[in-house]
């Protein structure tokens, strides 16, 4: 017998995890912003944990942000090269950017995507969302795939840098698996991908 029968089974399809009165609420008696950024914010919570006791959190507040995979008709793909300083290295990643106040994920994808890479995107289709640092943060991320595109004007925001490489969608996720890329949301991005073409593909 597998050691794993000593959990109950989920029934299938398996509900989602969020739910009303959940008994593994945490309660928030107390909030306090000790950093206030030019667009992230970090939070100290004293909260009261199921069984009862008080427990200290630290949350980094972020606005939320879309990703875009840009596909053409030759089955390439944009990916940028990105140095990200918290890890001192530069990333293989699809476009992104956090949305600004008020903004929608689909607005935001479309103002990235000409910003960082000068291409505009006739056919959008949203791929889903993707919560890449629930364990310290509410960052969420939309990712979208974008088609029938054209060329525009590439507006990088003022100390942004970063390089534009077109790749096949294969190769793309053979990087994804051999470990060329790590960036979650390019991953995720990326699979997610391979799954709408399958399914436009099976439909046919």
């Amino acid at each position: 017998m597998s050691p794993l029968n000593h959990y109950p089974r989920l029934s299938e399809p398996a509900p989602a995890a969020a739910r009303d009165d959940d008994p593994l609420e945490e309660k928030t008696i107390a909030s306090e912003t000790v950093y206030q950024g030019k667009f992230l914010k970090v939070k100290k919570e004293l909260v009261t944990i199921p069984e009862g006791r008080q427990s200290n959190r630290e949350l980094l507040m972020h606005p939320g942000a879309a990703g875009m995979i840009a596909l053409d008709d030759e089955g390439m793909i944009l990916l940028e090269r990105q140095w990200r300083h918290p890890m001192r290295r530069s990333f293989w990643e699809i476009p992104a950017g956090k949305l600004d106040a008020g903004e929608s994920a689909l607005f935001c994808a479309k103002r990235e995507l000409l910003e960082e890479c000068g291409v505009h995107a006739l056919r959008w289709t949203e791929l889903g969302v993707l919560h890449n640092a629930i364990g310290y943060s509410n960052e969420h991320i939309v990712l979208f795939l974008a088609e029938e595109l054209s060329l525009g004007e590439q507006k990088l925001d003022e100390g942004e840098c970063l390089e534009v490489y077109r790749v096949s969608v294969e190769e793309a996720l053979r990087m994804a698996q051999d470990g060329r890329i790590t960036d979650v949301k390019t991953i995720v991005g990326l699979f997610w991908l391979e799954r709408e073409l399958k399914n436009r593909s099976e439909s046919i």
